[in-house]
């Protein structure tokens, strides 16, 4: 058996599904460790679409370690000021954008759809990308009755258009709506928990004239912003809205939209143009504001990760940053114990459960705040807001503001994991009569259009 930081002596195949943040942040991991990595994604092509991401805490250390953090930093958003306006449109209180995102020091903030394309970019030339599919079945095989590795264990993958083919350990980073996660442990429903909400983020033409600010107004049970970020001519809508789980196909587009206006109708400022927008958005993505609580985060050669495993909703602002963590410690365990998925896997729990719990419960408070139920209540927000700028101790409050956060971003800490010669270009490279590309260049194949849902 090999040590650690030496080569596996024949590359351990790993089949991803999900080729949004966390799948190909692991991508980069496991091939640095040795791995010999397939990801796999139900979209015809890289899904870009989504809204702007924090990156705090731990996951700036994670972005460092893997060489992005000058990549992140030019491609951050740059958000100046943030702002509530009335139903006139008037700026009733300004901000600083730090001070919404609850952003310090070395916090920074990037649109998903950059993010997404510098993942792939760093691990296109290593990795085997495969657009157009999706798993359908898994079926895991026995290694030898005295646990030896015989050659004939692994997981039996089946996709819905490539050839079945095996892996020694399939991964599911393919979001809240999991399909891995479905095969392995059964229907969603058991492990969501409804936050009470429900969020939609879309691209929409910049009429406001808006400038690396983000405008919020707020309606009794809905919120309603909208902003630009460095480097887009277009703007970006987002709308959010309380409501008990309602009943839909979260794949059918007609139905979100139909959701966004049955909510929001009547509603004045922006609204009607926002769903206007909506209607017409190439990159409409529309959830419902939910954690996911499993016992357990893996089943045999199957593991969980990312909103796969213990999504934290949008209301947390911490699911990127989550899954940046989760992938750095999963390749790493999985490295340190030479591929051993019963080892790393308990390790990779071990690690991550006290994180995410404080992640969760963050997203549960946030949650409640993001909209307010009358009109008095907006008003106060409103007021508190206004007086802030002008009170002596503005930087003590606003350092509360984001303590919380905060405490939240750095509830782990990183180990330090020897890294192993990389796996051959070659291990990446698909069997004769699969699914998919080559790892220098991806091949997209058939697939419904994509809504650009967040992992």
């Amino acid at each position: 058996m090999s040590g650690p930081g030496s080569p596996l002596r024949t590359p351990q195949t790993v089949l991803i599904s999900g080729a949004g943040i966390a799948g190909p942040a692991l991508a980069f991991w496991l091939h640095r460790h040795g791995f010999a990595v397939t990801v796999i994604e139900r979209a015809p092509e890289l899904r870009t679409g989504g809204y702007k991401v924090d990156i705090r805490g731990v996951a700036i250390d994670v972005v460092e370690r893997m060489g992005l953090l000058p990549d992140v930093r030019r491609a951050g958003t740059d958000m100046q000021t943030g702002a509530y306006v009335n139903d006139d449109g008037e700026r009733i209180a300004t901000l600083p954008a730090d001070i919404f995102g609850a952003r310090v020091g070395r916090d920074d903030e990037i649109m998903r759809s950059a993010l997404v394309r510098l993942l792939h970019d760093r691990t296109k030339a290593d990795v085997e990308y495969v657009f157009g599919d999706s798993i359908t079945s898994l079926t895991e095989h026995e290694d030898g009755a005295d646990g030896r590795d015989t050659g004939q264990g692994g997981v039996e993958v089946t996709f819905e258009r490539g050839a079945p083919r095996r892996f020694d350990l399939v991964v599911g980073a393919d979001g809240m709506h999991s399909t891995v996660r479905r095969l392995a442990f059964g229907p969603e429903e058991p492990f969501v928990r409804h936050l009470g909400a429900y969020i939609s983020a879309f691209s929409m033409p910049n009429e406001l004239a808006l400038d690396r600010e983000e405008l919020y107004h707020l309606i009794p049970g809905k919120m309603v912003c909208a902003y630009s970020s460095a480097g887009d001519p277009a703007a970006k809508g987002l709308l959010a809205f309380r409501a008990p789980r309602l009943s839909y196909d979260h794949r059918d587009r007609t139905q979100q939209v139909a959701l966004l206006e049955n909510a929001f109708a009547g509603d004045g400022w922006q609204v009607p143009r926002l769903l206007e927008a909506a209607r017409e958005a190439p990159d409409l993505y529309f959830d419902a504001m939910s954690l996911i609580e499993m016992d357990r985060w893996s089943r045999g050669r199957v593991v969980l990760l990312g909103d796969a495993a213990h999504c934290a909703s949008p209301a947390s602002g911490q699911g990127t940053g989550i899954a940046l963590v989760g992938a750095y410690i999963l390749a790493g365990e999985l490295a340190a114990a030479d591929g051993d998925p019963v080892a790393a896997f308990e390790r990779y729990e071990t690690a991550m459960r006290g994180y995410v719990a404080v992640n969760h419960a963050l997203a549960r408070k946030y949650a409640k705040e993001m909209t307010v139920n009358s009109r008095w209540q907006i008003r106060l927000r409103h007021l508190m807001l206004r007086i802030l700028p002008h009170l002596p101790w503005k930087k003590l409050i606003a350092k509360k503001i984001a303590e919380e956060v905060q405490r939240a971003a750095h509830a782990i800490t990183l180990k330090d994991y020897p890294l192993r010669a990389a796996a051959p270009a070659s291990a990446a490279t698909p069997t004769p009569g699969s699914a998919g590309a080559t790892a220098s260049g991806s091949r997209p194949g058939p697939s419904p259009s994509p809504a650009a849902a967040r992992e």
